[in-house]
C-alpha cells in the first residue's frame, strides 16, 4: 500500500434500504448481547437512572418539580451519548473479542479526545433549547404564574384553555426537536465509535440513513421513544433494563444499515 493510500482519510459509508425485519433483528440481537454481558448493561443503565433520578432531586429542591414531565420527555434525548460502552460491548461481542471493564471504560473515556465530544455538546445543546423552550411556552400561554407543584402543573394544563394550548403547541415543537435529534444521532454516534470520520460527515450520515429508510427508521425511533419514557415511569428503573437493550440494539441497527467503503 502506497503512504497516499495509507494516509487517506476515511470514507462516509454507503446507506442500504432496511425494512421493518431489520428492526425487528436488531432489537432481538440487542436483548442477546444483553443477556451475553448482564452487568455491564446494568451498569450503564445504572448511570442513565441515577441521571434522571438526580435531575428530579435538584427539581424537587428548587421547587420546579413541575418540571419533571418536560424533563423526562427530554432525558431520553441524551441516551445515545450515555449508550457510548453499550456500543463497545455490542461491538467486541461480534468480533469475539474479550471483554473487560478496563477495555470497555477505557474506549468510553477515550472519546473524549475524539469526535464523539462534539456530539455530546450538540445532543446536549438540543436538551437544553428543548427545556428552554418549554419556559418561553409557558411563560407566553400561561403567564409567569405556573403551578409550582406537579399536581397543579397538571391540572392546570388538562383543564384549561391555555393550558390544552400550550400542550398541543409543546408536543408539536418537542416532535420536531427529537425528529431532528433523532436523524442526526441514530447512525452518527455508533458510527463515531467504530470509525474516524469528522462529526460533521456521521450526522449527514445518519441523516442520510432516515431519508433512505423513512418509515423503519421512524418507526424504530417511536419503539425507543416510547420504550425510554415507559422504563422511566417507575423511579426510572425501567432504564436499567430499557437502555442497555436499546443501545445494544442500536449497534446492530448501523450494522445492518450501513456498508463501510475503503
Amino acid at each position: 500500500m502506497s503512504e497516499q493510500q495509507a494516509s487517506a482519510p476515511p470514507r462516509a459509508p454507503q446507506i442500504k434500504s432496511i425494512s421493518f425485519a431489520e428492526i425487528g433483528a436488531s432489537l432481538r440481537a440487542g436483548w442477546r448481547d444483553f443477556l451475553k454481558a448482564p452487568a455491564y448493561g446494568l451498569f450503564f443503565g445504572a448511570i442513565f437512572a441515577a441521571g434522571g433520578l438526580f435531575i428530579v432531586w435538584v427539581l424537587s429542591q428548587t421547587d420546579q418539580l413541575w418540571m419533571v414531565i418536560p424533563v423526562m420527555i427530554g432525558f431520553p434525548l441524551i441516551g445515545p451519548f450515555i449508550a457510548t460502552g453499550l456500543y463497545e460491548i455490542s461491538r467486541r461481542l461480534q468480533k469475539g473479542e474479550p471483554l473487560s471493564w478496563r477495555a470497555v471504560l477505557v474506549t468510553v473515556f477515550n472519546q473524549r479526545e475524539r469526535q464523539m465530544g462534539w456530539m455530546a455538546f450538540v445532543v446536549l445543546f438540543d436538551f437544553w433549547v428543548w427545556i428552554y423552550l418549554v419556559r418561553i411556552l409557558l411563560a407566553l400561554f400561561m403567564g409567569f404564574n405556573t403551578p409550582s407543584t406537579l399536581e397543579g402543573f397538571l391540572n392546570v394544563v388538562l383543564s384549561t384553555s391555555e393550558g390544552l394550548t400550550f400542550l398541543a403547541v409543546g408536543t408539536l415543537v418537542g416532535a420536531v426537536l427529537a425528529l431532528f435529534l433523532f436523524s442526526i444521532t441514530v447512525v452518527a454516534m455508533p458510527l463515531l465509535l467504530d470509525t474516524e470520520l469528522d462529526f460533521v460527515t456521521a450526522m449527514i450520515t445518519s441523516v442520510r440513513s432516515v431519508t433512505r429508510n423513512p418509515a423503519p427508521m421512524l418507526f424504530w425511533g417511536l419503539v425507543v421513544t416510547i420504550l425510554s419514557v415507559l422504563a422511566m415511569v417507575p423511579a426510572f428503573l425501567g432504564l436499567l433494563v430499557i437502555l442497555p437493550v436499546l443501545g445494544h440494539a442500536t449497534w446492530h441497527l448501523y450494522q445492518a444499515i450501513t456498508i463501510k467503503q475503503g
